[in-house]
């Protein structure tokens, strides 16, 4: 059996490698994707004071620390039995939609569109954001960089920074808006809205235009048949801040729906002794290993996996893409590995559409902040990471201090799923014991659309991105590895 490693696999947070076994007649046997890496961060939170779990944890992260803060803080208010007042939740959602523009525009422009854009096929030193800029030209490069700043000033503004912010509080958030704060939010997101226009019309033109990529997004390769799991609202419809899990089938019908604190019914973690990274799974179905279908409870999340979970978006521009993209793709749900970049873009139009909903609301700028707390307990706080649900979990001693702490991060929650992508796709695309570049490219093109974070889901330090690929015979001898070292 011959081998193929690559390692640093790239263009992700965090680190991995791909281990690929060919058979005699050089065709693909099995693939893994293995995190080698182990942080640890549950156990090191354990008998620290609950309330500095909102900016520990946003040091999770440095590209969803947003995510981990406000997943933090929604735990604390459930630990302390604690609503916050309708302004604060206003105002969390509204840090959160800036948040969420930034971080998808990051994955698109930078991680992403380099595959399209540039072409899979391109040469290793082009398939960056330079060569994007080169294709689309500067003054779209400029856009990007000014829209990506937007919705780190909108975090900023409310957060005290753009990166880990001092925001949330338990009951509350601890700075309110003012009107000149208030009319430059909306300002930005007015214009983040345009500009997500702009990127739906510019994939529209050079993805769904191309004929190859749109039959390379059809392909059996990157086909994937799971359950799929978002927050809804009230009507079935997105909502990244709040809301029930819900989870549909592979036809689409709803499976299940439950809230927050009812997640450990619905939800457990399988170990690997390959990988420092766990597998979560359906516990009405069961684990079966890394395949789909029915009958095995691995699940998606992220931006294909909501909109697969739900019956819509609540802002009317963002809709009508929801609309159009099932109406292209050939209706609910749709299986595609790839069409995670399409709905990551509805997405992106979507939160810039809440920006400016928040921004304009009547009571954003109220001064009631803070509920008071109650006695220390239990909480679960859920939240849609930009790559997909994130469970925070806490028990708080009667002093205050942390007794347990569970984490359940997104990329945690579609790693079976990345898996089964690497390993379909690299089926389906090796043939013969010559590999190209661009081949291993496409197969790194399974897991890029999931925008994984393997910093989170491992709870190194490092800080680097190494990507390695190794090949073996079918005795298992090493006869091929392809190393990227980017450190």
């Amino acid at each position: 059996m011959k081998t193929i490693t690559i390692d640093p696999i790239t263009r992700l947070e965090g680190h991995g490698k791909i281990v690929i076994f060919l058979n005699d007649g050089g065709e693909v046997e099995n693939a893994y994707l293995q995190v080698p890496e182990l942080r640890g961060f549950e156990r090191f939170c354990e008998g620290r004071r609950a309330e500095d779990m909102p900016i520990l944890t946003a040091r999770i992260c440095g590209v969803c620390p947003v995510a981990h803060h406000m997943a933090s803080t929604k735990a604390l208010d459930a630990a302390y039995g604690v609503e916050p007042t309708p302004t604060a939740k206003k105002l969390r959602e509204l840090m959160y939609s800036g948040y969420t523009v930034y971080d998808h525009i990051l994955h698109f422009y930078f991680l992403a569109a380099p595959d399209f854009v540039v072409g899979p096929d391109a040469p290793p030193a082009e398939r960056n954001i330079f060569g994007v800029l080169k294709k689309v030209g500067l003054d779209v490069g400029r856009e990007v960089i000014k829209h990506r700043a937007y919705g780190q000033k909108i975090t900023e503004i409310l957060g005290g920074k753009a990166t880990h912010p001092t925001f949330g509080l338990p009951g509350g958030v601890s700075k309110g808006l003012n009107e000149e704060e208030r009319l430059e939010i909306e300002e930005m997101g007015r214009s983040s809205v345009e500009f997500a226009q702009f990127t739906l019309d510019l994939f529209n033109k050079v993805v769904l235009g191309n004929q190859d990529y749109v039959d390379l997004i059809l392909s059996d390769p990157y086909q994937l048949r799971t359950y799929n799991m978002g927050l809804v609202d009230d009507d079935n419809r997105v909502d990244l801040y709040d809301g029930d899990i819900r989870v549909t089938d592979q036809g689409g019908k709803e499976f299940t729906k439950f809230q927050a604190g009812d997640y450990l019914d619905h939800i457990s973690e399988h170990v690997e002794p390959w990988t420092y990274s766990k597998f979560t799974y359906l516990k009405k179905i069961g684990w079966k290993g890394l395949s789909d279908g029915p009958d095995s409870g691995v699940y998606r999340v992220g931006p294909l996996g909501r909109l697969n979970a739900a019956e819509g978006m609540t802002t009317p521009l963002a809709d009508q893409e929801y609309q159009r993209m099932y109406e292209t793709l050939g209706g609910k749900p749709i299986n595609s590995t790839l069409a995670f970049h399409w709905a990551r873009l509805v997405e992106l139009l979507f939160a810039a559409e809440r920006v400016v909903e928040l921004a304009t609301d009547p009571g954003i700028t109220d001064g009631d902040l803070r509920n008071p707390v109650g006695e220390p307990g239990e909480g679960v706080g859920v939240i849609e990471a930009a790559r997909g649900t994130l469970f925070h979990h806490y028990k708080v001693d009667e002093e205050g201090l942390l007794e347990k702490v569970n984490l359940i991060v997104a990329t945690t929650n579609n790693y079976a799923p990345i898996c089964m992508s690497i390993r379909d796709a690299a089926k389906g695309l090796i043939k013969g014991d010559e590999v190209s570049e661009g081949l291993l490219n496409m197969v790194e093109m399974g897991f890029r659309a999931y925008d994984p974070c393997f910093a989170c889901a491992t709870h190194s330090l490092p800080g680097q991105a190494p990507l390695k690929v190794e090949v073996y015979d079918h005795e298992r001898r090493l006869k091929r590895r392809i190393e990227r070292n980017l450190g």
